[in-house]
């Protein structure tokens, strides 16, 4: 495979992490469930700037994985035995990521996201902030929960405004579906938490209608007052904003971990 990517056209011709070309890695689940199916990918463009890039090479090495089939050693990456773990879906430009690190320092945050700008735009502020509890993933969700996490590795997984695939024919697409959240569930600890946010009103009533599919997963509603993990997002990001401007309705969910053996589901 090629090392280099259709989004990536800095001056510098670095291939620091960067994802291959063509068809990605797409796990085959066989659980009669429902996983989004994604296609080919496709990249929206977006270039560093020279600063970038330099501070993406720097900081990749230590800060960075790409989408493999390896599974990541937490304490080892964070530098740091036991902490609680949080996995960020689509953290984007990384806005609330930042935002919310400095008040769970305790806490390792990974965020996963495709799109190379919005990785960069979030080690960017993690390097000047020093925010040391911040790891970035770069690749698709579904396969980052399921190639490189091991079963009940995580205390907390945060999808905020995932893409609302707002086309009939496009809800395949959408990454909250009976799979997902099985597959969410057996990497969640016991008593771990989900927590999804989205403005689309569609979506909402999609999400509305699974939020009990899954037995692993005890649904809390909102607000969950005893909720052991940090659920305010501190920041309006750039998509909830726009949506505020619209005067959406925020919808927000979230489930914990029940005690039951993954297996036995």
């Amino acid at each position: 495979m090629h090392n280099t990517d259709s989004s990536h056209s800095d001056s510098h011709g670095t291939t620091v992490g960067n994802v291959p070309f063509g068809r990605p890695l797409q796990s085959e689940f066989n659980d009669g469930l429902d996983y989004p199916r994604l296609g080919s990918m496709s990249f929206r463009r977006g270039t560093l700037t020279p600063n970038q890039t330099k501070m993406w090479d720097e900081n990749w090495p230590a800060m960075g994985k790409v989408l493999a089939d390896e599974v990541i050693d937490l304490d080892e990456w964070f530098g740091r035995t036991g902490a609680k773990t949080i996995l960020e879906i689509g953290s984007g430009t990384g806005t609330s990521t930042a935002a919310m690190a400095p008040l769970e320092a305790d806490t390792n945050i990974i965020a996963c996201e495709i799109y190379k700008p919005g990785l960069a735009k979030l080690m960017g502020a993690a390097v000047r902030e020093n925010l040391s509890n911040i790891r970035l993933v770069r690749g698709d969700g579904v396969e980052v929960l399921n190639r490189m996490l091991p079963e009940q590795s995580l205390d907390g997984v945060r999808i905020y405004f995932p893409d609302p695939w707002p086309k009939a024919r496009h809800h395949k697409r959408r990454i909250i579906q009976s799979g997902v959240l099985h597959l969410i569930a057996t990497r969640l600890k016991p008593g771990g938490v989900l927590h999804v946010a989205t403005d689309h009103a569609d979506y909402a009533e999609w999400i509305q209608e699974l939020v009990h599919v899954e037995p692993l997963l005890e649904f809390k509603g909102w607000p969950w007052p005893e909720c052991p993990q940090l659920t305010d997002r501190q920041v309006i990001t750039k998509f909830e904003g726009k949506g505020l401007e619209k005067e959406h309705v925020i919808t927000e969910f979230l489930w914990q971990r029940t005690d039951a053996p993954a297996q036995e589901a």
